[in-house]
């Protein structure tokens, strides 16, 4: 079979105690132009896992000491390796054994004696939408993305994104492959909204002057969510009035709390200025932002504020 270019990233970890298995389907993943991991035993098989990070895990259901289920579950128990697809390698097709490799977490499975073809097969399709999904977490990544994807069944956090890992721990406690109850909370509030035509909260949580919003991206199965996380504090949201219209400082506070619903007068007494200044402050405000009305003045801050 002659080789194909592939990314170095095309990693396959072959998960087998008997040598013959992973000598020919090494060969043969090898010459498709794969990189390669071996490991024989579950404990091996868990350490290079994590270590590698491989693409797709062929893994033997039936070996001594933990079996190929139990290295599954453990692997789908761990954020950073949950995501890598799992084909079990089983001499069994009772019924029971193919709940069991499902139940554990596989992702598909392929019966011995092992043919190299039909591994091939399964191995591309696989591999193919774990690259899709890299990618898609890449862009997430380099955009700036506060973006997590959570599966509604057991509350697990299916993956996130580095500045999502950071709002997530900054305003919850919890271990960070499952979602927070406020998450699911609101996750089911606004699919209800959703489904009676509403619109959809943003508000998730409130801490001081700090905020978390969150609204839907995409649904990427039928039971998982992808959720945009967008944090606001005053300060923030000042200065990105600042930028987006460029206004004064003051100028940016005015409109802040106009946003919120302040008047001229609660405006004043919250900056120390007469509701008379405030009033000048917003014929200024008004004419930058090309609006003649307090109401579309706030409807087109409220819009920058949310980054659209």
């Amino acid at each position: 079979m002659p080789s194909v270019d592939r990314n170095i990233s095309d990693i396959v970890l072959i998960v087998d105690d008997v040598p013959e298995n992973l000598s020919l389907l090494h060969d043969a993943l090898d010459e498709a132009g794969y990189t390669v991991l071996v490991a024989t035993h579950g404990e091996a098989a868990l350490q290079r896992a994590r270590q590698s990070l491989p693409d797709v895990i062929l893994l033997d259901a039936l070996m001594p000491g933990m079996d190929g289920f139990e290295v599954a579950r453990r692997l789908k128990a761990e954020f950073s390796t949950q995501h890598i697809p799992i084909v079990f390698m089983t001499g069994l097709t009772e019924t029971e054994h193919v709940i069991a490799a499902f139940a554990a977490g596989g992702a598909d499975y392929v019966t011995k004696p092992i043919r190299p073809p039909e591994v091939l097969a399964r191995i591309s399709a696989h591999m193919t939408n774990a690259r899709q999904m890299k990618q898609a977490r890449s862009a997430l990544d380099a955009f700036g993305q506060a973006t997590v994807a959570v599966r509604i069944a057991d509350s697990k956090i299916v993956w996130q994104t580095p500045l999502a890992r950071g709002l997530l721990n900054a305003y919850f406690a919890n271990p960070e492959s499952v979602a927070p109850e406020e998450l699911l909370t609101w996750i089911a509030a606004a699919l209800r909204a959703r489904a009676d035509g509403r619109d959809v909260p943003s508000l998730l949580i409130a801490e001081g002057n700090r905020r978390l919003l969150a609204s839907f991206h995409d649904q990427t199965g039928d039971d998982e969510w992808l959720v945009v996380l967008h944090e606001e504090n005053d300060a923030s949201a000042v200065e990105s009035l600042v930028a987006a219209f460029r206004l004064t400082q003051r100028e940016a506070e005015v409109l802040y709390w106009v946003v919120q619903g302040k008047t001229s007068n609660d405006i004043g007494e919250i900056l120390g200025n007469s509701p008379r200044t405030v009033n000048k402050h917003l014929e200024h405000i008004f004419e930058k932002l090309g609006v003649e009305t307090r109401t579309a003045a706030a409807n087109l801050a409220m819009s920058k504020m949310r980054g659209n």
